[in-house]
């Protein structure tokens, strides 16, 4: 007697859909008395059935006769890896009036690798309503460092003096430089010689926590 072929016996059989009659037709059987006495555990069947019925579930026969088939997962669900890779969040970006850049790394962000660009990446948080609605007040902007940008791209740009930090669409005209925020009730801003900048990187997306 195996209780584990028994035990996998019913269990492949439900989950085919099989009645007990019906997988005994299949096994060239008139009755299902022999499936049933199999499930009870009464008897094992001979290597010829068993090998059928192999066939018939589609596993091998040493996992019918030895592997607890019922505790297999289901087929239908995608692993996830649990691999995180912690993405330095730098200090407060402004959106709005610029406010003094932090360089020291105030904390971090668990993601997945497969989620990031490549490239060196950090995260910075969104200050003021320059950028709404594409980019709300308090939320985690993840920049990828680079140092220029194409025309209407988001980026990270050092301003006044490099000694601080604002988020801006960048938009070129000629030599004509412009940082111009998604909100109309705020000025655009204007790189000239005596008004420098410095792209730091582009912005790829956003996060906000609940």
């Amino acid at each position: 007697m195996n209780s584990l072929f028994s035990k996998n016996l019913r269990h492949l059989r439900i989950k085919k859909g099989l009645e007990q009659l019906e997988l005994a037709h299949l096994l060239g059987r008139k009755s299902a008395s022999s499936v049933s006495e199999w499930e009870k555990g009464s008897y094992t069947p001979k290597t010829g059935l068993l090998s059928d019925m192999a066939r018939i579930f589609n596993v091998s026969l040493h996992d019918l006769m030895n592997k607890d088939l019922t505790e297999e997962k289901p087929s239908n669900l995608i692993p996830v890896s649990p691999q995180t890779v912690p993405v330095p969040i730098l200090g407060a970006i402004a959106c709005g009036d610029p406010i003094t850049a932090e360089e020291n790394i105030s904390g971090h962000r668990n993601e997945s690798p497969d989620s990031l660009p490549s490239g060196n990446v950090y995260y910075v948080e969104a200050k003021g309503n320059s950028m709404e609605p594409t980019i709300p007040d308090g939320s985690h902007v993840l920049i990828r460092e680079q140092p220029d940008v194409e025309y209407g791209q988001i980026a990270a740009v050092l301003v006044n003096d490099e000694t601080e930090v604002t988020l801006k669409r960048v938009k070129k005209q000629g030599d004509l430089v412009m940082l111009v925020p998604d909100n109309s009730d705020h000025e655009p801003f204007i790189i000239t010689k005596n008004n420098p900048a410095k792209i730091l990187g582009r912005a790829v997306r956003f996060t906000q926590d609940l």
